[in-house]
């Protein structure tokens, strides 16, 4: 759209130089007239309608998007509720506050998201987050967003699963407070056994490298 508008900007331009240039008569608006209509003919000749939609391909394209598969299924056999031994760090090179919640999963909208509700306490206040992760059958990578009390923004990751270190290695943005700007994160999901997940968070806050900001260890009730 950019480089229709600057060609059609140009064209009015040159127009307008060129009756600035020298003195139009009929005969010379006629023969430019004639010359235009010879111009634009051939173009509306050559222009084809678009093709009509395939609705069948369509219609199997958004089946195969909307119909959960295999890695839903993973995302399933976490359902439940989750014990949670957090460590969180302010500074890359300062001890850790240990802390403890509860997390509770499940699969909505027909298994396509798995919500989260966790709760517990952060730096000595009640903590509060909603989770949501699904896996993007066209996109081939797995989605999730985050929302807590701690915040008014909202954290939206995206990674790929490897199944040799069963690792979801999600990355994405969330909103830096201290600048009002966007940093970004990282989060690397491992699920270990049927009874057992880890959860790392990564960060680069204003000024500052990349340093693990929370570790989470799950285990099952």
């Amino acid at each position: 759209m950019k480089r229709l508008t600057v060609i059609f900007c140009s064209t009015i331009a040159l127009a307008i130089a060129g009756c600035g240039d020298a003195p139009t008569t009929n005969s010379a608006a006629k023969e430019d007239s004639a010359t235009a209509a010879k111009t634009d003919a051939p173009a509306a000749a050559t222009e084809t309608p678009a093709a009509p939609p395939d609705t069948a391909a369509m219609r199997k394209a958004m089946m195969e998007y909307a119909t959960p598969g295999e890695m839903h299924k993973m995302l399933a056999a976490a359902d439940g509720k989750w014990d949670a031994e957090v460590s969180s760090w302010w500074a890359p090179d300062g001890p850790p506050q240990k802390s403890k919640g509860t997390s509770t999963n499940k699969m909505v909208l027909g298994g396509r998201y798995q919500e989260t509700t966790f709760s517990g306490n952060f730096d000595g206040m009640p903590f509060e987050g909603r989770g949501t992760v699904g896996f993007d059958n066209t996109k081939k990578v797995f989605v999730s967003t985050w929302t807590d009390n701690m915040g008014t923004g909202v954290m939206v990751m995206e990674g790929p699963y490897d199944p040799a270190t069963k690792t979801i290695s999600f990355s994405g943005t969330m909103t830096d407070p201290t600048t009002g700007k966007e940093c970004k994160v990282r989060e690397i999901m491992t699920f270990i056994d049927d009874k057992h997940q880890k959860m790392e968070m990564f960060a680069a806050p204003a000024g500052m490298k990349e340093y693990k900001n929370m570790e989470i260890h799950f285990t099952r009730k």
